[in-house]
């Protein structure tokens, strides 16, 4: 087992991805070291977003990987390995979770956990990978501003452990990473867009121009969004340049 094969937890940190990042700068430590943390004071999401979380409620996880056979033009993989492994958790509890492209993980229509994936590229391959997740275990009042979260507790109607959730998901993600590394990213691929939410579908988007009708068609191999029209046109996306509208 690769990881959780170290782990390290703390009462408060500032976010586990920038302990695991200054890790890596200082000490380098093996490869699966996991960081977990009972509260944070800056919880990071993706593009400068941030995550709300009860302290002792949820857990706050980041994981330090090595994968130095991935080029950075497939490191959109580490994003589909790892959200594979918490809808992996997440499934045991509910038939409806999903992929939320690129890596938030939904309950139908309600947001469960995000992922924030921190890549470093060396040469022509990827130097050190931070994933960081954030999973809404037991809390179950959520801040007016929040958005549409939902938890383990509240779709269950019970209250878990977080010691052996943490435990779960870490071999859940040693499951998929060991796929990763035996060279099945095309296996991944299939099972993301398998567990893509929304895919195939036409549902209301909204981008620069405006809101329209679209279905999300695939996800390239960098991570882009191909959403197709009803005119038969089909645009990319990045990150943050098209909305779903829930």
């Amino acid at each position: 087992m690769i990881i959780g094969s170290n782990v390290r937890h703390y009462v408060k940190v500032s976010s586990t991805n920038t302990v695991a990042s200054a890790m890596i700068r200082e000490e380098k430590p093996p490869e699966g070291t996991v960081i977990t943390a009972s509260f944070q004071e800056s919880g990071r999401g993706q593009a400068g977003n941030t995550w709300e979380s009860e302290p002792d409620n949820n857990l706050l996880m980041s994981v330090i990987l090595y994968p130095v056979t991935i080029k950075p033009a497939q490191q959109f993989v580490i994003s589909q390995m790892v959200s594979l492994a918490v809808h992996d958790l997440v499934k045991i509890h509910s038939p409806l979770v999903r992929i939320k492209w690129p890596n938030d993980i939904f309950v139908a229509d309600d947001k469960i956990a995000g992922i924030l994936i921190e890549n470093s590229i060396m040469g022509e391959t990827l130097g050190s990978c931070v994933a960081g997740i954030g999973l809404n275990v037991n809390q179950t009042i959520f801040s007016a501003g929040a958005g549409n979260p939902v938890s383990l507790a509240r779709i269950t109607g019970r209250t878990f452990d977080l010691g052996q959730v943490s435990g779960q998901l870490m071999e859940m993600l040693d499951r998929r990473y060991a796929m990763l590394l035996r060279g099945e990213t095309s296996l991944l691929g299939t099972e993301y867009h398998d567990a893509l939410y929304r895919s195939g579908e036409w549902h209301r988007f909204t981008d620069g121009q405006g809101e329209f009708d679209g279905k999300i068609e695939r996800v390239s191999p960098d991570g882009l969004l191909m959403v197709s029209r009803k005119n038969g046109t089909v645009s990319e996306y990045a990150f943050k340049e098209i909305d779903y509208i829930l």
